[in-house]
């Protein structure tokens, strides 16, 4: 008896001791995507992320779907968290006038003892009333209209905004959400989930990952110290931080390089990850210019810190770790399986045997992209770049623009590519 009271001593204390202390290299991130399009169930990512238990804390956990809705594949989901109902009625009038609402309805949830205090959740299928002009897209003004409610309709959170997919996280551990949601009963050809651990930010249901703007999601493990660097970069271009958390920039970023820029995904990494100056210095001329230029023209778009991100959107899925790689990575293939994990057991857990199974180097992108035959490589090399015109014709112009109004770029010997 006395050997099992001082078995039950140790264990408190150690709670005790741990529970002072965040956990830096906490969260949880998992992504599977079906590169020919075939849909499956959520229980396969539910079943994946729950692996992870331990890495998150309960204060948030969530999934991203794409696929999902295959009878409004044109039209805009709005998934939307309400305070109250008397907020919900100022969000759907402004809702009404901007859009055509094709059907609106409470999200479908279960009731368990694990998940606690949800607010009102509901979806609404739309057609926009405005359908862009010469100034402004359609995807501008859907962004602009999220804007608009997350910043100035206290109580009322747009999670979601895309097309034939949805976000769906909360307060709880990953898998209590998955259930909360029922996504077991929910079809999709690409998942992405989060288990959360806050370190910088408090744990509440906005906060929750995945992030999402249009069509972009994104699940984060880590921390982005140049948040207020990157937030001042994207509110240059429209966007607006208000859910209190780091990982919201990341959402923005992508959207602004690759919609808005036109920037191909497999270059993106050379922007938000960029080689080390070192590493630049010791890279062909033609190479070295091209990224000298780029950490001009996008240094403030540069994330520094720990990180692992996976980003959805419609067509592929997106998967970069920091330079040095002081995140976890792992990713594997199976048939027309791509499966990205901050561990290999989840990975195992689902598919055993995968034809193969690596860890991306710091700063290496992994893309699964949907619909496509021949499944694109990993860009391991700057020799890319060469091979995108409209890239280079991006970087030719803001080098043309930079070196009239600065000269040499303050003598830097930089000159237009």
């Amino acid at each position: 008896m006395n050997r099992l009271n001082n078995i039950n001593k140790i264990n408190r204390n150690t709670q005790e001791y741990f529970s002072r202390f965040r956990i830096p290299s906490g969260c949880a991130v998992f992504g599977v995507v079906n590169e020919s399009g075939e849909r499956f169930s959520g229980q396969m990512v539910m079943d994946g992320i729950s692996v992870m238990h331990e890495r998150s804390n309960g204060l948030g956990g969530g999934f991203a779907a794409y696929g999902i809705y295959p009878g409004f594949e044109d039209d805009w989901v709005f998934h939307v968290f309400y305070d109250d109902m008397e907020t919900k009625r100022q969000t759907e009038d402004e809702i009404a006038r901007n859009f055509k609402i094709l059907f609106g309805e409470e999200i479908p949830t279960v009731k368990i003892s694990q998940i606690v205090n949800p607010p009102v959740i509901y979806r609404y299928f739309l057609k926009s009333k405005r359908n862009g002009d010469a100034f402004e897209t359609e995807e501008d003004s859907i962004m602009d209209f999220v804007m608009h409610v997350n910043r100035d309709i206290r109580g009322a959170y747009i999670v979601s905004s895309g097309k034939n997919m949805g976000i769906f996280k909360g307060v709880g551990f990953p898998e209590d959400i998955g259930r909360f949601f029922k996504l077991d009963q929910y079809k999709g050809h690409l998942w992405t989930s989060h288990g959360r651990f806050p370190t910088n930010s408090v744990g509440w249901w906005g906060g929750a990952h995945p992030f999402g703007l249009l069509n972009w999601s994104v699940v984060h493990n880590g921390e982005i110290s140049s948040f207020g660097t990157n937030k001042r970069f994207v509110s240059r271009f429209g966007y607006e931080c208000t859910l209190s958390t780091d990982t919201e920039v990341i959402t923005y970023l992508l959207d602004l390089l690759v919609r808005k820029q036109k920037i191909d995904i497999e270059l993106v990494h050379l922007i938000l990850a960029s080689p080390l100056w070192e590493d630049i210095e010791r890279m062909p001329v033609k190479e070295r210019d091209i990224l000298k230029a780029l950490r001009i023209l996008y240094g403030s778009a540069l994330l520094n810190g720990p990180f692992s991100i996976i980003a959805g959107s419609s067509d592929f899925m997106y998967a970069l770790n920091d330079r040095i790689k002081l995140r976890p990575l792992v990713a594997a293939r199976k048939d027309r399986y791509l499966f990205i994990s901050s561990e290999e057991a989840p990975i195992r857990r689902i598919c055993a045997s995968p034809d193969h199974l690596w860890h991306p180097d710091g700063g290496e992108p992994v893309i699964g992209i949907v619909r496509k035959k021949e499944i694109k490589k990993e860009i391991k090399s700057v020799r890319k770049i060469q091979d995108n015109k409209k890239f280079t014709k991006l970087v030719n112009t803001e080098m043309i623009s930079l070196n009239k109004s600065r000269g040499d770029l303050n003598g830097s010997g930089i000159k237009a590519i």
